[in-house]
């Protein structure tokens, strides 16, 4: 098989420097011990279309390539609208429904938004495994990202780390909130062992999130909120730590009458592009449920 020829499975870099080593110039292109160490194994790394020594001394101009081979994705595929944004040979961008598990988990085997994607590869003939980059809680809806090989998840994981990707969302949250933008510098943890309700707490991890008023109601508000870190439930506990939770949240708020799940949703994502290293950006409109909601409250 001349893998040269599936352009979609190679990612392709070139060297402009000299006097440095296959190996410390892939190190230099972000490429974890981890992945390096398989695709070397594998015979996975390619000097000028050739597999070489990773002690190897590169010239300028030189064509460095690593392939990204077939993998078994052993997850059953179901048939579902996926709600896909976008879609290259790197990444998929999916607008997650409400109500809509993406992980497997015990309690969940099946419906999941891992057995949709599953059947969607199997259809496509994309022979990879699932790969999440960021996480959505089951009744939040919004832009979610998979990547489709292990470089691609690897360099995205990379700006999550760095807080370099943008994420921003809107929320209904209850009473009227007073000041047009604040900032949330609070860490967050468990509220007890064992419990998946989360406090800010001292003893927590760091988490940041600011927020704008886009639009106030009698007795709710429309905020824009960014994070600049990831930890779980974060909008929904630094919202009800100041006092206003969120909507139809009924892990840090209430049921309400008026939606079935917490009023949430990931709207706006950029980040860089993996392979391109350019910008890209996905907005996803807000979900009925939501805009019903805001016009029960303007009336």
């Amino acid at each position: 098989m001349d893998i040269f020829k599936e352009n979609h499975n190679l990612i392709v870099f070139n060297c402009n420097t000299g006097n440095i080593s296959l190996e410390e110039f892939l190190y230099g292109n972000e490429i974890s011990g981890r992945l390096f160490k398989r695709l070397y194994k594998n015979k996975h790394i390619y000097l000028n279309g050739k597999f070489s020594r990773k002690s190897t001394e590169l010239k300028r101009g030189d064509k460095i390539s690593i392939y990204m081979e077939d993998e078994e994705n052993n997850i059953a595929p179901e048939k579902m609208d996926l709600g896909i944004v976008y879609e290259d040979d790197d990444l998929l961008i999916i607008n997650k429904q409400a109500d809509m598990v993406v992980h497997l988990t015990k309690s969940h085997q099946d419906n999941t938004l891992s057995n949709g994607i599953a059947y969607y590869f199997k259809e496509k003939g994309i022979n990879k495994k699932i790969r999440f980059v960021n996480r959505l809680d089951m009744d939040t809806t919004g832009i979610l990202i998979v990547a489709k090989n292990p470089f691609a998840h690897q360099q995205m994981a990379i700006q999550l780390e760095e807080n370099t990707v943008i994420k921003k969302y809107y929320c209904l949250v209850e009473g009227v909130v007073e000041q047009d933008e604040g900032r949330i510098d609070a860490p967050i943890g468990r509220e007890e062992e064992g419990s998946i309700r989360k406090i800010v707490t001292r003893k927590g991890q760091n988490a940041l999130t600011t927020y704008k008023v886009k639009e106030r109601f009698k007795d709710a508000t429309l905020v824009e909120v960014q994070i600049y870190t990831g930890r779980s439930h974060q909008i929904r506990v630094h919202m009800n730590h100041i006092g206003h939770p969120i909507i139809g949240d009924t892990l840090y708020n209430k049921e309400s009458p008026f939606i079935k799940r917490q009023a949430l949703h990931s709207y706006y994502l950029k980040a860089r592009h993996p392979r391109t290293h350019n910008d890209i950006e996905f907005i996803a409109p807000l979900p009925d449920d939501m805009k019903q909601l805001i016009d029960l409250m303007e009336n």
